[in-house]
C-alpha cells in the first residue's frame, strides 16, 4: 500500500489512461477488476454517451473507476454534472487550468487528479487543491505539453516541487519502467498506449495492429504551436507536417473542430482525406 493505492482504494498503483476513442467501459472495468484504476475517456464522448459508459462500467465492476475530462471540452458543465449525478468518485482533469473545477468537484465528494507537464504546473495544481498529480513526460502518446521535458527528467523535478502524491506517465509500458518511475519519486504510474492496444480497448483493430508494428522513431510530436500531439508515420502525418511547415494553422483549427461539431466519423474521415489531397497538391504545385 502507498498513497496512490490508498487514495483510490485500489490494489496496484497502476492507472489506465483515459484516452479518447480507446477508453470505454470495457477497458476501464477490466483494469479496475484486475486491481488497477480504469478511466473512461470523456474527451471523445458526447454527454449522453459518457452517461451510458459510466452506467455500464458500474454494472461491470464493483471496484473504483474514474473519468478523464479534458477541461477544454465544449460541454464541460454538462459533463461535470453527469459525472456527479452518476456517482463517479474519481476525476482526472487535463488540458486546462484545474482552478475552475477542482473545488466544485471536491465539494461533491470527488477525488481530483490533474495531469501536468512541468513542475510549475504541478505547483499550480497543488494550489488549486487537487489530491494528486500525473506528471506526463514528452514520450507520451496523444497530446503533450510544450516543454518537451522527458519523463526521467520530469519526475524528480515535480517530486521536488510538490508534496502531492505523484503519478508518472509517458513512455511507461514495462515493469522496468515502472520501477524507474518509483525510484525517481513517483508513487504510481499511468499507462496509455499499452492499454490502448488491448482486446478490451475500443480502438479499431487496424489501429492496434499498426501500432504493434511501429519501431523506434516511427512517431513524431507535431502541432507544437497549436496543440502538441504525437502522430504515427503515415500519409496523414506527412500532410500535417507539410501544412505545419507552411504555417497552415487555420487548417488544423478547422480539422480539429470537425469531430466536436457532432459530425459522424464517416464525414470526419472523408474530410481528413480531402485535406491530405489538398495539401499534397499544394506542396507539389506551390
Amino acid at each position: 500500500m502507498n498513497r496512490i493505492t490508498s487514495l483510490f482504494g485500489i490494489r496496484y498503483p497502476i492507472i489506465q489512461g483515459g484516452m479518447v476513442w480507446c477508453s470505454g467501459w470495457r477497458l476501464a472495468s477490466a483494469v479496475s477488476n484486475a486491481g488497477g484504476l480504469g478511466l473512461l475517456g470523456a474527451g471523445s464522448m458526447h454527454p449522453e454517451t459518457l452517461r451510458e459508459h459510466i452506467r455500464k462500467c458500474h454494472a461491470a465492476t464493483h471496484n473504483p473507476f474514474g473519468v478523464n475530462i479534458p477541461l477544454m471540452y465544449p460541454q464541460i458543465e454538462e459533463i461535470m454534472q453527469i459525472v456527479v449525478e452518476e456517482g463517479v468518485n474519481i476525476v482526472f482533469t487535463s488540458a486546462g487550468s484545474p482552478a475552475k473545477w477542482t473545488g466544485w468537484l471536491k465539494e461533491r465528494g470527488v477525488t481530483v487528479v490533474h495531469v501536468v507537464s512541468s513542475s510549475r504546473f504541478a505547483m499550480k495544481a497543488e494550489e488549486a487543491g487537487v489530491d494528486a498529480v500525473v506528471a506526463e513526460g514528452f514520450e507520451a502518446g496523444g497530446h503533450n505539453g510544450r516543454e518537451e521535458t522527458t519523463t526521467l527528467c520530469l519526475m524528480p523535478a515535480v517530486r521536488a516541487a510538490t508534496t502531492l502524491p505523484l503519478i508518472a506517465a509517458g513512455g511507461i509500458a514495462t515493469g522496468e519502467a515502472m520501477l524507474a518511475a518509483r525510484v525517481l519519486g513517483a508513487e504510481g504510474v499511468q499507462i496509455g498506449t499499452r492499454f490502448a492496444l488491448t482486446q478490451e480497448s475500443s480502438a479499431h483493430e487496424y489501429f492496434k495492429e499498426y501500432c504493434l508494428r511501429l519501431q523506434e522513431g516511427d512517431t513524431r510530436l507535431l502541432l507544437k504551436k497549436l496543440a502538441p500531439v504525437r502522430l504515427v508515420r503515415n500519409n496523414f502525418r506527412d500532410a500535417v507536417e507539410a501544412a505545419e511547415a507552411v504555417g497552415a494553422n487555420f487548417v488544423f483549427f478547422w480539422l480539429m473542430d470537425v469531430p466536436r461539431k457532432g459530425f459522424s466519423m464517416e464525414i470526419w474521415k472523408k474530410e481528413n482525406w480531402r485535406l491530405v489531397r489538398f495539401l499534397h497538391y499544394f506542396m507539389v504545385n506551390r
